[in-house]
């Protein structure tokens, strides 16, 4: 989502993306200060290749194996892998490295989520329609309610993500702003905080 990363390469208009910046930025500033937890999510691959999607799919949609050709994302200890400086990871914050477009595949985040007794989860980030939907939809079959932010999310394709948005409201669970999410959160005695919609 940066100047010279790889989707710039590639020639995508990574515009979308970088409209959500600074949302996403007070986003991260209100949880921390009301000591909600926050988790980042790093796409991370091996120089090697072994994790890549072609090495495991003998189908692969061929817009996505182009990408895999063409420059090699988010290659593991390189700038392209890193997280953009505008949002970075602050104390206590906890990454979590994906090889795949869910958050929960092969990764501790169902552990942390659990060990914290989290019962909802709310997702922001890039892209909309891949790795924002598909962690949300794991989380949601694992038993977690789910909040999409509409707001702090983008999608290079805007059909796409409008698809996101009204699957997320018809099946899974409440789609509002990052504004809207802040007035309807109330503190409760236990020291946690719950969703007043009224």
């Amino acid at each position: 989502m940066t100047r010279g990363g790889s989707f710039d390469k590639l020639g995508y208009d990574i515009s979308k993306y970088q409209r959500i910046v600074p949302t996403v930025q007070q986003l991260h500033q209100r949880a921390k200060s009301l000591k909600i937890p926050v988790f980042f999510s790093q796409a991370i691959r091996e120089e090697s290749g072994i994790d890549m999607l072609d090495k495991h799919h003998r189908i692969l949609p061929s817009k996505r194996h182009e990408r895999i050709k063409k420059i090699p994302l988010c290659i593991r200890d390189t700038w392209d892998s890193n997280i953009i400086e505008a949002l970075k990871p602050g104390g206590g914050d906890l990454v979590v490295q994906k090889r795949r477009d869910s958050l929960f595949q092969d990764t501790e985040f169902e552990l942390w989520l659990r060990s914290l007794r989290v019962d909802t989860i709310v997702f922001a980030g890039i892209d909309t329609s891949i790795c924002v939907e598909s962690s949300l939809r794991d989380a949601f079959n694992r038993g977690w309610d789910v909040i999409l932010l509409s707001d702090a999310t983008a999608s290079l394709n805007d059909q796409f993500y409008e698809t996101t948005i009204a699957e997320v409201k018809e099946n899974f669970g409440l789609v509002m702003s990052t504004e809207q999410l802040f007035n309807s959160l109330k503190s409760s005695s236990a020291g946690q905080f719950v969703l007043d919609l009224h």
